[in-house]
């Protein structure tokens, strides 16, 4: 019988987790436990241009040769970076896993970050910056993370500022690399229709032949969050506004709660309570969304919103109006069931995308050294009990405890 997922750990202590499928595609990736809230002080935007300079060439590949390794066979290769990660992955013909995986591994441990391609990639980050800047929908969360997480690195935009781009040097990218890339910090995570014994075999390697060491995590944890109100007068058609608080991190009991809550209030669902109650009725915003991030140590919940500026203050009301019934209204069965029954379909759906599986499965190694069952999670959505939602929307939904962050149109 065919295990669920194949997990190991290589000789050099990277951890491995692998489903098997009969698919023609697969997909793999390593995961980094490093990302902008592991910068120092003179760091920040360091881990986004690594991130983009481990691409630019290693001790056997320039950088053309490093894309063309897999577009050439039709796959896909990418990176990202958050506030806690980073991610190298590719999507390719199942046949060619064992080159994608020697490659990534070339990519992830033999970059030799050229000095011309740091400053290429530099002014690449400045291009990207300013295109944020000239989107106020995406800038206000950038924004507003500064405004929770104030004098905190959960605070620093991921790519940095084009000032403190200035500063970092190859020196400093190399020591980043070697603080943080440790081979307990690190999980490799793959798809595809790959046999247990040619995974080991492929692994070990290319892999498992690197020699890493070992490192503690010394992030700084979060204290002392103050509610505050900030308007920014900006040019700009139309106000945006985010309201928020601090949330549960990933290690919380009341984690998959709120997630429902969430998803209830102003998930991507079309019948989101804030969608039925404001943009259905009234009309009065085309983006309105709620997001719940979640970090070690602690979340972040909001709402945001677009609309025209007459009908700001309205829109903050009409929010305001649904965070306070699910204060003080419980849901009643009908109303619970059909909330956790969507939920337990999105989280179904989103398994069909195999590199959000793959991804998820090896972020769930990196935080916990374990991958739960799907009936496991829909069986801790389906205990969660109508008295517990209102209970955690008075915690999160204090309005006293809401901060808010408004672009106004000059």
């Amino acid at each position: 019988m065919q295990k669920e997922f194949i997990q190991l750990t290589l000789k050099n202590g990277i951890r491995v987790i692998h489903k098997q499928t009969t698919d023609e595609v697969a997909h793999c990736g390593i995961i980094i436990n490093a990302g902008s809230r592991d910068e120092g002080e003179d760091e920040q935007g360091i881990a986004h241009l690594i991130e983009h300079v481990l691409f630019k060439g290693t001790k056997k590949r320039k950088a053309f040769h490093i894309l063309n390794r897999i577009d050439s066979v039709g796959g896909e290769l990418n990176a990202y970076t958050t506030k806690e990660e980073t991610c190298i992955y590719a999507s390719f013909l199942a046949r060619y896993f064992e080159r994608s995986v020697e490659l990534i591994s070339d990519i992830a441990f033999h970059s030799t970050f050229p000095d011309k391609e740091i400053k290429k990639e530099k002014a690449v980050i400045v291009d990207e910056i300013n295109s944020y800047l000239d989107n106020p929908s995406e800038q206000i969360f950038d924004d507003f993370d500064e405004q929770i997480f104030a004098n905190h690195p959960l605070g620093k935009n991921i790519l940095g500022t084009p000032q403190s781009l200035k500063t970092i040097s190859r020196k400093d990218i190399l020591n980043f690399v070697q603080r943080n890339y440790a081979a307990n910090q690190l999980v490799f995570c793959s798809i595809g229709n790959v046999e247990e014994r040619t995974l080991k075999r492929i692994l070990e390697n290319h892999l498992g032949a690197v020699k890493l060491t070992q490192s503690e995590q010394n992030r700084k944890v979060f204290k002392n969050y103050k509610p505050s109100e900030i308007q920014v007068k900006k040019e700009t058609n139309q106000a945006h506004c985010i309201l928020g608080n601090v949330a549960y991190g990933v290690n919380h009991k009341d984690r998959t709660a709120l997630v429902l809550v969430n998803n209830l209030l102003g998930g991507p669902a079309m019948n989101s309570r804030l969608n039925l109650a404001i943009r259905e009725k009234y009309g009065f915003t085309y983006n309105l969304e709620s997001n719940y991030a979640i970090f070690t140590d602690t979340g972040l919940f909001s709402v945001y919103m677009g609309t025209d500026s007459k009908y700001l203050e309205r829109c903050v009301e009409l929010v305001q109006k649904e965070l306070t019934l699910l204060k003080t209204k419980s849901l009643g069965s009908m109303q619970l069931q059909t909330a956790k029954q969507q939920l337990i379909g999105n989280i179904a759906l989103a398994q069909e995308s195999k590199v959000n599986l793959m991804l998820s499965l090896g972020k769930s190694i990196l935080l916990f050294n374990k991958v739960d069952k799907l009936n496991d999670i829909y069986k801790k959505i389906e205990s969660i009990s109508a008295k517990k939602i209102v209970e955690i929307s008075n915690h999160v939904f204090e309005t006293k405890q809401l901060s808010r962050l408004t672009y106004l149109s000059k």
